[in-house]
């Protein structure tokens, strides 16, 4: 039976067209009770006593605009205020991101996807219990876990009690001293079930500032002086960047652009210009800028400074790792005093947190998070050089990069390039780590071996290990065999054979390890970090995690996935993530058959 329009269904015709409800289910006489509605479509009726949308507590505004005081409330300052928030209150309540968010003039979407992209803050409901006061993160990167860490973790929960938050975390940059755990702010190297139970019971959390120059010694030793000669006119800023180009020093952070050629590119763009110094450093196995920023922040900074006075830079941002909480320390006094003797010219310098995401440390990555955004790699061409933060002219280096600045140009191009084995030019920082009797920072020779570096450098292979296999660039670089290991270490020597140097990570696997397990902790690493803007990189790391999980590797369908992650992932980490895969497929047919 055919219904006329309105007949029936609790509407009203009206003289418009318009059908307005009339009733609002039954009453309790079982008739039809009256619609009960605040606001009448027409605009009609009582109107409302608070805006529309999610309500703003008044006490959680109060809260984060005392919190916040006097800093600035400009969107590229969001990820430093998520951070105020989560080192005040150990989370980061909805009610507070509201806050922060209407405090900020952001769309409150805007406030969330940031916060919720980054791992080191925890987002919760407002009637959600906030995390234990005391987390401890147990690294499992490739060193952490040949050492153990997979027990530590096992075990630490039922050690601790609930009161503390055990949780695996990526590299933390310390795997010379694996296993490690950030206890709080504080680390343990070389740590144990024991050792960690007895730190969390006493308490001690704040980072330990190791030892370092101090500005007065390093300028007692000759330090600044380069740069007080750029900033006095002694010196020409196109003379700086020829000394640089004729050094052939390149960028040591993985890329190996020139160095000089960047800093000329950059000086040619229109302005303002800035620079945008990426320490954040999370590749599994490296750890060389940490290094340099606790032994010696000085010379580092030094070179930051010449290269914004190099540039004409209006502004310089520092983007640190949140693993690095002592270099934060480190660098933040370095700064301010450098400032104070007027070293940085005319450039603002600032120190900015990361907030643990690993893709940050690719370069446009990075320029998005300084921005106040989620780390999600650009698209490139364009490059920074010409497009990089707001859109306008970036220089960004690398740590150690910059670091060897003042060298060059204080002893000259010759002195750096006239380093190097077997044809190759410079030195650099190698960050060893593995099966080796004496791990850590080397500085080395670019072009030496990795069997010259395990045996003039490292004290040779640990006692009752066998040197079977290596990891030249961490966790993106491959896997070769030992009978690879003559081969020079330098940008344009392991491409060939599907590795490369990147920034330097040696890890050394002996005998007694596993290739296919140590393949399968590098893509586990992958599937984590992969920021997923990119289907082949987000599908791509778990698809094949799973497979390898499955102990018969398929060559075929891990091949294919390799194939799609190589040829169409946005940026370096979906297209490396299937180097050791493929490595192991290539120079270890005996561990897959």
């Amino acid at each position: 039976m055919t219904r006329a329009r309105g007949e029936g269904t609790g509407t009203r015709n009206m003289a418009d067209g318009n059908a307005t409800p009339t009733t609002n289910g039954a009453g309790q006489d079982g008739g039809q009770r009256p619609f009960e509605r605040m606001i009448h479509p027409g605009g009609k009726g009582t109107s409302r006593g608070t805006p529309k949308g999610r309500q703003l507590p008044p006490d959680a505004q109060d809260e984060i605009r005392e919190l916040l005081g006097d800093r600035s409330r400009q969107g590229d300052m969001l990820i430093e205020h998520l951070h105020l928030i989560q080192d005040t209150y150990g989370c980061i309540h909805k009610r507070h991101l509201h806050a922060l968010a209407e405090e900020m003039r952001l769309p409150m979407a805007v406030a969330y996807e940031v916060a919720s992209f980054y791992a080191h803050f925890d987002v919760i409901e407002d009637d959600e219990p906030a995390p234990p006061p005391l987390t401890i993160r147990v690294c499992d990167g490739i060193a952490c876990e040949m050492a153990g860490a997979h027990d530590i973790l096992d075990q630490l929960p039922r050690a601790v009690g609930e009161h503390v938050r055990v949780v695996r975390a990526p590299c933390v940059g310390r795997c010379d001293t694996a296993p490690v755990a950030e206890v709080g702010h504080t680390f343990v190297d070389g740590c144990d079930v024991q050792s960690l139970a007895r730190a969390a019971e006493r308490g001690e959390t704040e980072p330990e500032i190791p030892e370092h120059i101090a500005f007065d010694d390093y300028v007692a030793g000759g330090g600044y002086t380069v740069l007080r000669e750029c900033l006095n006119g002694q010196r020409a800023p196109d003379d700086v960047i020829q000394a640089l180009s004729d050094s052939k020093l390149r960028g040591l952070g993985g890329a190996g652009f020139p160095t000089g050629m960047k800093w000329g590119i950059v000086r040619k763009q229109t302005y303002p210009r800035y620079v945008a110094i990426n320490a954040d450093e999370g590749e599994p196995g490296t750890f060389k800028d940490r290094w340099v920023m606790e032994r010696d922040p000085h010379r580092f900074l030094e070179g930051v400074l010449l290269g914004c006075w190099a540039t004409d830079a209006s502004a310089c941002y520092i983007y640190l790792r949140d693993e690095y909480p002592q270099c934060y320390e480190i660098m933040e006094r370095a700064i301010e005093r450098a400032v104070a003797e007027g070293l940085n010219g005319q450039c603002a310098v600032y120190l900015r947190r990361g907030a643990g995401a690993y893709i940050c440390g690719e370069e446009s990555a990075m320029l998005e998070s300084i921005e106040g955004k989620r780390g999600l790699p650009r698209h490139k061409p364009p490059f920074a050089a010409e497009v990089g933060l707001w859109g306008k002219p970036t220089l960004t280096n690398n740590v150690e990069t910059v670091y060897w600045v003042r060298d060059i140009l204080e002893q000259g191009a010759d002195w750096y390039a006239n380093h190097g084995r077997h044809g190759r030019q410079g030195l650099r920082f190698f960050s060893v780590s593995g099966r080796v009797k004496e791990p850590g920072v080397k500085l080395a020779p670019i072009g030496i071996t990795t069997r010259e570096l395990i045996e003039e450098y490292c004290g040779g292979m640990q006692d009752g290990h066998q040197f079977r296999a290596y990891l030249p660039g961490g966790a993106s670089g491959g896997i070769l065999p030992e009978s690879m290991a003559d081969i020079p270490l330098d940008k344009g020597t392991l491409e060939e054979h599907g590795c490369f140097l990147g920034s330097g990570a040696i890890v050394i696997l002996s005998d007694r390890d596993d290739v296919k397990a140590a393949a399968l902790n590098l893509m586990r690493f992958f599937e984590d970090e992969s920021c997923g803007q990119c289907t082949p990189c987000r599908c791509g790391t778990e698809k094949s995690r799973k497979l390898m999980e499955r102990g018969e590797w398929s060559r075929d369908k891990l091949g294919d996935l390799s194939t799609v992650m190589h040829d169409a992932s946005i940026c370096g980490l979906g297209q490396a993530a299937p180097n050791p895969v493929d490595c192991v497929f290539k120079f270890f047919p005996e561990d897959v058959r």
